[in-house]
């Protein structure tokens, strides 16, 4: 059963007697319902208005035009109408159909245990309607399976969050250690650089005092074979 399928209590009051048919609330509220059955709801809702700008109080030009609004897929409106409905009757058997139609509106709103609470009241003033009472059963059901499944999405970020976190980990353990191979390759070039460099001098002043060593050689047989 989907939730398209729900049918709302009517309150609607055709009575053949042509009394209370007369001008005014009494003859909106009945073009309405006409159109209401022919499935013209836009045009039933218009004629319910009017019939509550004769009578703001009538209790069938509201209830009428909840579900009117209802059925036009105007389910906040609908909402909104039978919630203050509700604050304004007494009678059981009203606020029973008051609630019913007050939790297929908000379920196809989408506020799932709201509606359930509508069910629960419309059962207190009407115990044994087994139409609110399957209505409740299907509204729990789906209140559990979305639970489930927010369940299942919350695990299932929780997974990818710790995936995540071992990937930035890890990506952090990597960099760490290409940094220290780095450092230490670093580290190892400067020791043979240096160790060049050192022997670089070392040859260097060598090649000095053997530059030397022959500068001096000559100059001392100069001085030696020169006669005054």
């Amino acid at each position: 059963m989907t939730k398209s399928a729900f049918n709302l209590f009517a309150g609607f009051l055709i009575l053949m007697s042509g009394a209370l048919y007369a001008q005014g609330e009494r003859k909106y509220i009945r073009q309405g319902n006409k159109e209401y059955y022919d499935n013209a709801y836009e045009d039933s809702e218009l004629k319910y208005r009017k019939a509550l700008e004769k009578d703001l109080s009538s209790y069938e030009g509201n209830f009428n035009l909840g579900d009117a609004l209802y059925k036009e897929k105007k389910y906040e409106d609908a909402t909104k109408r039978f919630i203050d409905l509700s604050g304004k009757k007494t009678d059981s058997k009203d606020l029973a159909k008051i609630y019913h139609n007050l939790g297929n509106s908000l379920l196809q709103s989408g506020r799932v245990e709201e509606s359930i609470e509508a069910y629960k009241n419309a059962l207190r003033n009407n115990p044994d309607d087994l139409e609110t009472k399957h209505n409740l059963a299907w509204a729990m059901n789906l209140l559990q399976q979305q639970q489930q499944q927010q369940k299942q999405q919350n695990q299932n970020q929780n997974q990818d969050n710790k995936q995540q976190n071992q990937q930035k980990q890890d990506q952090e353990n990597q960099d760490q250690q290409q940094q220290q191979q780095q450092e230490q390759k670093r580290d190892n070039i400067s020791k043979e650089d240096a160790n060049r460099m050192l022997e670089a001098l070392q040859q260097d002043e060598k090649q000095l005092q053997e530059k030397l060593k022959k500068q001096m050689a000559r100059t001392q047989r100069v001085v030696v074979l020169k006669e005054w």
